[in-house]
């Protein structure tokens, strides 16, 4: 299994995944300040991925620090990973976690609080992968015994600490013995879909067909398509999903040909803070990314560019979304409500 993002020797070890498929590089940082640019300039990306990547760097961030003055660099290494990229609300979710255990063990000196914090960071990358696996179970039991399955970015064990959540139901149905195709939108600018889930299927060896963003509602058409599975950035408490830019063109061609439209996610990306879609921020990239193909310009200079990163796809366009919880249908506010009441307290702080 592709290891994403790894704790060793109080390091934080990262596959550099803006140079996926050419080269496989992996990057080491020891610094708080070193992991908020790896998350901003997509070395690492992926909702949970990024969560777990703030709640190592968050660790990072107070070693050798105690008592109160362990609260005010808390506070000003969270804002610093906060700032990163706003869309993902594992980052916040995950900081969340951190923040009450360093409540929890502000009077420690500074070696064992490090050590409190260390260990909670281990466990939400530890849960992360069981999480996966377990949601990938449940959207398996969803699909067929040959199954084509449509997705877009990349929801996989490189967008998490492993596994994966579309692509970990991919893995699961495989696991389950199950034949499974799996299609892939290059998803520009930033080719998540050909350059890393092409990737992780093939290194998987799972048929994947790479389509230009653009052919998906020809090849929905042409039919041949049993469901589109997608992984999200932020579910709202109604079922709204903001995901990468082009899901939610995606959805309603899923909706115009008949094709079921999955959403599968870990139960940290629900935020029930926000009641609807409008009210999750969209973060926007840089405008290179839509004028330069590396170093050479693809469009004329001084023209004006919109490059938001993320959409929000309504609820009233999802067939389901897959937790580790189980599988949630419409209508959402109730059913993700549900799941939640399921839930069991955050575990207990582990010692090390």
């Amino acid at each position: 299994m592709v290891r994403t993002i790894e704790w060793r020797a109080d390091r934080v070890r990262m596959i550099d995944q803006r140079l996926l498929p050419a080269a496989e590089v992996v990057r080491v940082y020891h610094d708080y300040r070193q992991i908020s640019r790896a998350i901003k300039e997509m070395v690492i990306r992926g909702a949970p991925a990024i969560g777990v990547a703030a709640a190592m760097g968050a660790a990072l961030g107070i070693r050798g620090y105690h008592g109160r003055r362990a609260l005010a660099r808390f506070a000003a290494v969270s804002a610093a990973l906060k700032a990163t990229r706003p869309t993902a609300v594992n980052l916040s979710w995950a900081l969340a976690r951190m923040e009450r255990v360093l409540s929890e063990n502000v009077g420690l000196d500074a070696e064992r609080l490090f050590r409190r914090m260390r260990a909670e960071a281990l466990s939400i990358c530890r849960e992360d992968i069981a999480a996966n696996r377990a949601l990938g179970r449940h959207g398996a039991s969803l699909l067929g015994d040959r199954v084509t399955v449509m997705t877009h970015c990349n929801a996989g064990a490189l967008a998490t600490a492993g596994y994966g959540t579309a692509l970990g139901v991919v893995r699961a149905a495989r696991e389950a013995g199950k034949t499974v195709r799996v299609i892939v939108g290059e998803t520009r600018p930033f080719l998540q879909g050909s350059r890393l889930t092409a990737w992780e299927m093939r290194k998987e060896r799972i048929a994947v067909t790479i389509i230009a963003d653009g052919a998906a509602g020809y090849v929905l058409k042409r039919g041949g398509v049993d469901c589109v599975i997608v992984g999200a950035d932020r579910i709202a408490a109604n079922g709204d999903v903001a995901n990468k830019i082009g899901t939610y063109s995606l959805a309603l061609l899923a909706r115009h040909h008949g094709v079921p439209f999955y959403v599968a996610a870990p139960f940290s990306s629900v935020d029930f803070s926000c009641p609807g879609g409008e009210r999750i921020p969209i973060e926007e990239r840089p405008a290179a990314e839509l004028t330069r193909l590396g170093a050479r310009p693809s469009a004329p200079h001084g023209a004006a560019v919109y490059n938001p990163a993320f959409d929000v796809t309504p609820a009233e366009l999802v067939t389901a979304v897959i937790t580790e919880r189980g599988v949630a249908y419409p209508p959402f506010a109730r059913s993700l409500a549900a799941l939640a009441e399921a839930l069991p307290p955050l575990p207990p702080t582990q010692h090390s």
